[in-house]
């Protein structure tokens, strides 16, 4: 969890709602603070050298390191998801915030409109706020007693919905009614959700992505799909398995956790972004997995502000250019 931020002069308390982030942050001292606390919480250094003792140019908001060499001057957003992007901060921070609280996801033309940029450069920015809310981790969910739940959905329109061309370059070979890409799911109950594209829905995908993710000897529960057969087959977890053709609680045993978070993505999928390419796809569940895993329960209540905290602390050393989102770059791929 991202602790309180303590601004450099001191005397501005944090917004906690949206009127108020887009009042705050409308000042152009109020980013800078906010900024130079999440870059560099022990003091502005040289992304370069390391130097420390670099000099503030007040006239154009920059530092400039007392050392010669390449890039010694440089802003609050080198070395991070805002790098080389001509967009100010008071806009993007406003953008941050609305994307990391709006259940339903936020459209670019809803956040284009919002701080007066185009569409294109509002979806270029959301794209980016995406990449600042991924999370990996090292350690194994279950355990302790913990029950998982594992699941998968299809996300995708149909193809009697499609225009022609559209039609023809996602389903060029005929026998194949929908194009569909395959989201999975695990969900350790009361803590943290993971998900994923998957390329098929058998048993040699399936189950490496649940030894990678679970600990042995876990509850895991899932539905009958053919997939997850086999795990029965192995000693390593404790299979439970509802039939859904027959019902959808067995005691423990059932997914409406996953359930009810794939209802969440296709409501802002459906609802709010209307259509999502396939390569895409891992943004935007990114994006609902990290509001569903900091959402805020009676045990541990959270606000808006932390729930921009936490986005915000994932903004540094990562990058993500236009031609590299759109493919230009090197090879797009969805697995």
């Amino acid at each position: 969890m991202a602790g309180k931020v303590v601004y450099m002069n001191g005397k501005h308390k944090q917004p906690k709602t949206l009127q108020e982030a887009i009042t705050f942050y409308a000042n152009p001292d109020n980013c800078l603070d906010y900024m130079v606390n999440i870059r560099w919480p022990e003091g502005v250094a040289c992304p370069t050298c390391g130097r420390t003792d670099v000099v503030f140019l007040a006239n154009q908001r920059k530092w400039q390191c007392k050392s010669v060499h390449a890039k010694r001057q440089f802003s609050a957003k080198v070395g991070t998801i805002f790098e080389d992007s001509p967009i100010s901060l008071e806009k993007w921070l406003v953008a941050v915030w609305m994307l990391s609280n709006c259940r339903n996801g936020v459209s670019s033309y809803e956040i284009g409109r919002t701080i007066g940029v185009t569409q294109k450069s509002a979806w270029f920015m959301m794209h980016r706020v995406r990449l600042a809310m991924q999370r990996g981790s090292f350690m194994k969910m279950g355990g302790n007693g913990g029950e998982i739940e594992v699941d998968e959905t299809f996300i995708g329109g149909k193809a009697r919905n499609m225009h022609k061309a559209t039609r023809a370059r996602r389903i060029p070979f005929p026998g194949k009614k929908d194009d569909k890409t395959i989201a999975f799911g695990i969900l350790e109950r009361g803590k943290e959700i993971r998900t994923m594209v998957i390329k098929d829905r058998t048993l040699d995908t399936v189950l490496p992505l649940i030894r990678e993710h679970v600990q042995s000897g876990t509850s895991v529960y899932t539905d009958d799909m053919s997939g997850y057969r086999g795990m029965s087959l192995t000693d390593e977890f404790f299979h439970g398995v509802v039939d859904h053709a027959n019902k959808y609680v067995d005691g423990r045993i059932h997914t409406n956790g996953l359930e009810n978070f794939w209802s969440l993505l296709k409501r802002g999928i459906s609802g709010t972004y209307v259509a999502v390419e396939p390569f895409h796809l891992f943004r935007y569940l990114d994006e609902q997995s990290f509001r569903y895993n900091n959402r805020g329960t009676k045990k541990n209540p959270t606000s808006e502000h932390k729930r921009f905290d936490l986005a915000m602390s994932g903004i540094v050393g990562k990058r993500l250019t236009y031609a590299g989102l759109t493919g230009k770059v090197g090879e797009t791929t969805i697995f």
